[in-house]
């Protein structure tokens, strides 16, 4: 899937998704950014510290939140790893 038609998907899919908050979105963003750097394929390996400094998040409650109800409403899958040098693993899924 190309990016355009990701974040547009995704735009259009929490349009009326009222459990959706601006915090899920800038972490989204975030993950999305990382997933298009990753030239739009999954999974991307992540950093907590720098998706939280790119999506603007200071609240490690607020993070660990908005990720576990992203995975549980279906728009991301999340595999954590409890690993210091290991990155968690994010799949963005196709709306």
């Amino acid at each position: 899937m190309t990016p355009i038609n990701q974040i547009t998907n995704f735009y259009v899919s929490i349009e009326n998704d009222p459990r959706i908050t601006t915090s899920h979105i800038s972490i989204y963003m975030a993950l999305f950014n990382y997933w298009n750097m990753n030239n739009g394929e999954n999974p991307v390996a992540i950093s907590r510290n720098k998706i939280m400094k790119s999506a603007k998040i200071s609240g490690l409650g607020t993070y660990h939140r908005c990720i576990k109800e992203l995975k549980e409403f279906g728009y991301i899958e999340y595999a954590p790893s409890y690993h210091p040098v290991l990155g968690s693993k994010v799949w963005l899924n196709q709306l």
